[in-house]
């Protein structure tokens, strides 16, 4: 439990209330993983508006939860932010839908969602 993400902020957020607690989790799993889809498509296509709309979304679920690839996810977020054309981004990326693919697994088991 817990490997892939953290529940510290969660819970002090939720004062430990587990329905909350639940609550958040269960939008973690529908929000999170379709936004990192977006940033999936978007990147490779070089839309900057769509890269930076998703990656912008995602930021407070993932510091939340904390995911370690916040910074990563900055990177990404700024080369659509900024039109970062000259820039690569593939593998703070890959480490962002990485560590969304591993958490969402393992919150979906450990919340039995």
């Amino acid at each position: 439990m817990e490997k892939h993400y953290k529940l510290d902020r969660v819970r002090e957020m939720a004062d430990n209330d587990q329905d909350f607690i639940m609550a958040l989790a269960a939008a973690f799993i529908e929000e999170v993983p379709e936004d990192a889809d977006r940033l999936r498509r978007a990147v490779p296509e070089g839309d900057f508006y769509e890269t930076y709309q998703a990656a912008h979304k995602m930021k407070p679920t993932i510091e939340l939860f904390g995911l370690d690839i916040f910074d990563e996810l900055i990177v990404v977020q700024d080369w659509g932010k900024f039109e970062q054309s000259d820039k690569n981004v593939d593998t703070e990326l890959q480490k962002v839908l990485t560590a969304v693919e591993k958490a969402t697994a393992e919150i979906k088991f450990d919340f039995n969602l």
